[in-house]
């Protein structure tokens, strides 16, 4: 188990200039943001920072502009959103470093609330760079980290800011990210089911064997389960295989197997001859799937299997689409599996895009212990490494109430 970190409850911020590094990489189509749920998951420790008289300089990257400015990933629509959300003035940065803004850092008000321009305009940012970070850092007296989706990125915002900065404290987001997550790679109540989609088993292998040691079963569905179908042996037609990561899908299988830890694989699958809306789909009867078809989703079958075990669990990871989500017929197992987790009254815990936007659409966020912002953080996280986000965070003072575990 790791330390409880340090909680912006902890800090003293009273007329303090306070570094907050937040994830505002927001989805954006001609300028307008489409979904502000990052956003809005900032607001809690905003909220904490600005009641508490805290002079707040937020910072976040955008998209991937390569080192360079580019109006297409400004975070100007950001900081208009942000206004409406915090019903108060939220000025703008030119950008994130300089002496222009850090007149502005200085000239801030208690209350008031300057978002910086996207970190990534810089390539200084992802090269986790000591002089840039040191320009950073010269904006503000403390230092809160809010963003664990970029926990996992050793950039100078989020690793190196924290030699200059010092205590680096976890914002309410961080916290509850590493107390959630914490609790299922640590210490989850048992049984412990984990549900796995998604398209790569390449990006889940390190997870996986990790949740061998964890887990009492591992449900896999999505892309990735026609890998793990091939190597156990079973046809899968056209459906997409990665054909180098067969030997360690077997691997896996066999390691379970000897480790008395369940994987259940697709039973029957929703297939057609082309992914498109238009083409005619059928279920298969059995596992194996015909030449000229392709898996697009798992079967009425399998999602009773995996409603099943998800009933009888008291733990519950969810990680992944079970099918095509974005294409009508085939987000219905997705679908499924969103409405079987929320009938559980066990600790549970969904992350990655489409799974989110699958309990977001059905209305489910809320009947779920835990909706993750963390995407690949959260997935190495539990994987067991070591992310320099959270590395760089302080532990807790041994009287703190607030710590994160």
């Amino acid at each position: 188990m790791s330390a409880r970190k340090m909680s912006v409850r902890d800090l003293d911020v009273d007329g303090k200039r306070v570094f907050l590094r937040v994830d505002f990489n927001v989805p954006l189509e001609q300028g307008a943001i489409t979904d502000d749920t990052r956003v809005r998951a900032s607001l809690p420790t905003l909220g904490l920072l600005l009641e508490r008289g805290a002079r707040v300089i937020a910072a976040s990257n955008l998209g991937r502009p390569k080192g360079k400015p580019s109006p297409a990933f400004s975070l100007k629509p950001v900081a208009a959103r942000l206004e409406a959300l915090l019903h108060r003035t939220v000025a703008m940065a030119e950008d994130c470093v300089g002496p222009a803004v850090e007149a502005r850092a200085r000239d801030l008000a208690p209350g008031g609330v300057l978002l910086l321009e996207n970190l990534r305009f810089h390539p200084e940012e992802e090269k986790n760079d000591d002089v840039f970070a040191t320009r950073l850092a010269s904006l503000a007296e403390r230092y809160v980290d809010d963003a664990f989706g970029a926990a996992h990125r050793a950039h100078a915002s989020v690793a190196a800011i924290t030699r200059h900065l010092r205590p680096a404290a976890a914002g309410l987001l961080m916290d509850q990210e590493l107390s959630a997550l914490g609790r299922l790679r640590d210490f989850p109540d048992k049984p412990y089911v984990a549900l796995l989609g998604g398209a790569k088993v390449s990006d889940k292998i390190a997870l996986v064997e990790r949740l061998i040691d964890r887990a009492d079963a591992i449900l896999i569905g999505g892309a990735m389960a026609y890998t793990f179908l091939k190597a156990a042996g079973v046809a899968v037609g056209g459906s997409r295989v990665e054909a180098d990561r067969i030997e360690a899908a077997r691997t896996i299988l066999e390691r379970a197997r000897a480790r008395s830890v369940r994987i259940l694989l697709p039973v029957d699958h929703v297939v057609a001859p082309t992914p498109g809306a238009g083409a005619a789909h059928q279920t298969t009867p059995g596992a194996s799937i015909p030449e000229g078809l392709l898996g697009l989703d798992v079967g009425p079958r399998t999602r009773a299997a995996f409603a099943a075990e998800i009933a009888a669990a008291r733990t519950i990871f969810w990680n992944g689409p079970l099918g095509l989500f974005e294409t009508a017929p085939y987000d219905e197992g997705t679908l499924a599996a969103a409405q079987a987790i929320a009938a559980t009254t066990c600790f549970s815990v969904v992350g990655g895009g489409d799974s989110v936007a699958a309990v977001t659409r059905l209305g489910l966020a809320g009947r779920f212990s835990h909706v993750s912002t963390g995407g690949g953080a959260s997935l190495e996280y539990l994987s067991g490494l070591e992310l320099p986000g959270v590395a760089a965070l302080a532990d807790a003072p041994a009287s703190s109430p607030g710590g994160g575990r």
